[in-house]
């Protein structure tokens, strides 16, 4: 016996289906004044409820949803970050990230509240100007993790940007 057969015959973990495999999924825990994580962006597949404060949503390979995370304790705020991440296909390597199995591609990660309010802020002007954050280049993402991080003020994302984006995706093989 070789291969999947073998480890199963053996007591060992059957390999995984294809439709568990193909979903990232993203735990939300809400604890009024004590854990806060929501999605500021992205389009989930499908949402499963796990009690009051608890859900988790799923989403497709490829699908980009920016995820936040805030706590605290008596004495105030411990974390506040903010993370935007491809969701990736089975067999495509990742990056862990706590509250999303099984990881994804990070294309942004920062914590400390002024530079998340300054990405949120960034999100919202590319929405005014008519783009959905989650058909943004990843180039724009990684850039604006860059600048923030060495305490600049990230370019704006400009239409004509997003159109060389989508062109050079359709030349791509």
């Amino acid at each position: 016996m070789t291969g999947a057969t073998a480890s199963r015959s053996h007591g060992g973990a059957a390999p995984r289906t294809q439709s568990a495999d193909a979903f990232t999924q993203v735990e939300l825990t809400h604890i009024e004044k004590r854990i806060e994580n929501w999605i500021r962006f992205g389009h989930k597949a499908r949402e499963q409820v796990l009690d009051r404060s608890r859900r988790v949503f799923f989403y497709r390979p490829g699908s980009v949803f920016a995820f936040v995370r805030w706590a605290s304790n008596d004495f105030g705020t411990i974390t506040s970050r903010i993370d935007i991440v491809r969701a990736v296909a089975p067999g495509e390597p990742f990056q862990t990230l706590p509250f999303v199995r099984p990881g994804g591609d990070i294309l942004l990660r920062i914590e400390g509240w002024p530079k998340v309010e300054r990405v949120l802020q960034h999100i919202d002007a590319i929405e005014v100007i008519g783009i959905d954050p989650t058909e943004v280049s990843p180039d724009h993402w990684r850039h604006v993790l860059n600048r923030l991080t060495v305490g600049y003020e990230p370019r704006a994302y400009t239409v004509d940007q997003h159109q060389a984006f989508l062109l050079r995706q359709r030349a791509e093989p």
